[in-house]
């Protein structure tokens, strides 16, 4: 029908979820660090790295995409961001016969 469906993933992302993860004084500690690598401070990082691959994804043609395929946002260690499609670990027998139940939960 014309619809795609791709997997993203942001990689660290600064928001109240992550803070919940570690305790806060280990984000005040790693904060400088990540500030030193991505050469911004973190709020600009989460909203620019973040995004890298759902802006990259967006730009492709969904037809050429890999779906077993799963497009991470990462950083250099200079700072410059880019995409990199990394395989998933799906069966892909068992892929298929959830695609065809799904159709048919669609059906009813």
């Amino acid at each position: 029908q014309g619809l795609y469906s791709s997997v993203v993933c942001p990689g660290l992302v600064m928001s109240n979820m992550t803070y919940r993860i570690l305790p806060v004084f280990l984000w005040k500690l790693l904060m400088p660090i990540m500030w030193l690598v991505s050469g911004s401070p973190a709020w600009f990082w989460a909203v620019t790295h973040f995004t890298a691959s759902d802006v990259w994804l967006f730009k492709q043609k969904p037809e050429y995409l890999d779906s077993l395929v799963k497009y991470h946002s990462c950083t250099s260690g200079l700072g410059k961001c880019y995409v990199e499609p990394r395989k998933m670990d799906v069966d892909e027998d068992i892929a298929e016969k959830f695609y065809q139940k799904l159709l048919e939960l669609e059906e009813q």
